[in-house]
């Protein structure tokens, strides 16, 4: 298992690399400036900010200069944020978007699960076509989407649930957590479904049905376990994900998370910003991913002979 996960690292250095590359080039060669602005601004003044932030070099010893830091873990300082850091930046908007992201995987592991494994049991009858369509609709529904209507039903007309903030008024996590979090719920349903029909369909399940065992019982002690690795596979992509998607759903509900940072960062051209912001989901993803496959490996007695024999 170590040997697998150090190989898995090497790996991920040249695709941080990459990743570096690709965004750096994209963001320099973006039309504008991090100092253009609609005021008009001396020529003198901008000399002299992009003399601070080393914008008046060339370009290759910009990069040079940015990937020494970036290994050193500083990403820098943000040209529209006076006074702060990249670092300092993330750190304040990560545990809001941390926090959204853990309460809509809990409920995309909810409902997913719940839907799979009914869906599962009885296939096709109504009971696999009703949680299937859902998922299918929470698939192609998309969150700028979803995350209106929610506020339009719930937020408007029902007046039941606040439509902004985080942690501000009872009740203002539950409509960003559902937003964010139903799309996972229905890819997370199709897997549940997919790895339970594939565990009951095996010899061992066949036998304690045999012997008189509940259903109940031979799902929750013998089928779980199996039918639920591509879920377990799932869960990292799907947290970065959700971490790295939260944009959109920070930008509908006002949530003070990365997203926004990320949005804003954008749009005020601010290079630092979106260079570390990339870099930092980029590390995320490769990570979670690692995680989640090492815990599918030791779920999984193949997967762990598999890992073995490549090492």
């Amino acid at each position: 298992m170590l040997r697998f996960a150090i190989g898995r690292l090497l790996q991920a250095i040249p695709v941080l690399l990459i990743v570096i590359s690709v965004t750096f080039l994209l963001v320099h060669s973006a039309p504008g400036g991090p100092f253009s602005a609609d005021k008009a601004v001396p020529p003198e003044v901008i000399k002299a900010l992009e003399a601070q932030y080393n914008l008046d070099q060339p370009l290759w010893q910009q990069y040079l200069s940015y990937l020494g830091d970036v290994i050193q873990g500083d990403f820098g300082p943000s040209f529209k944020y006076s006074g702060r850091t990249v670092n300092e930046l993330i750190a304040a908007g990560l545990p809001i978007t941390a926090e959204l992201g853990l309460y809509a995987l809990l409920i995309a592991l909810i409902i997913g699960i719940t839907a799979g494994v009914m869906a599962a049991i009885r296939p096709n009858t109504l009971q696999d076509y009703i949680p299937m369509s859902g998922a299918m609709l929470g698939i192609c529904m998309p969150s700028f989407l979803l995350g209106p209507l929610l506020v339009l039903v719930f937020g408007i007309y029902l007046d039941w649930l606040p439509v902004s903030g985080w942690g501000d008024i009872p009740g203002d996590k539950i409509l960003p957590s559902i937003t964010l979090g139903a799309a996972y719920a229905a890819y997370i349903a199709r897997l549940s479904r997919g790895g339970m029909l594939e565990v009951l369909s095996q010899d061992y399940i066949r036998t304690a049905r045999a012997k008189g065992l509940s259903e109940p019982l031979i799902i929750v002690k013998h089928a779980l376990r199996g039918g639920l690795i591509p879920v377990v596979a799932f869960l990292g992509p799907a947290f970065a994900g959700l971490l790295g998607g939260s944009f959109v759903v920070e930008t509908i509900f006002q949530i003070p998370g990365l997203g926004r940072f990320y949005v804003q960062a954008a749009f005020n051209r601010d290079y630092t910003m979106i260079l570390g912001m990339t870099v930092f989901f980029a590390t995320l993803i490769i990570l979670f991913n690692l995680l989640s496959d090492m815990l599918a490996i030791w779920l999984n007695p193949k997967l762990r002979q598999q890992s073995r024999g490549d090492s």
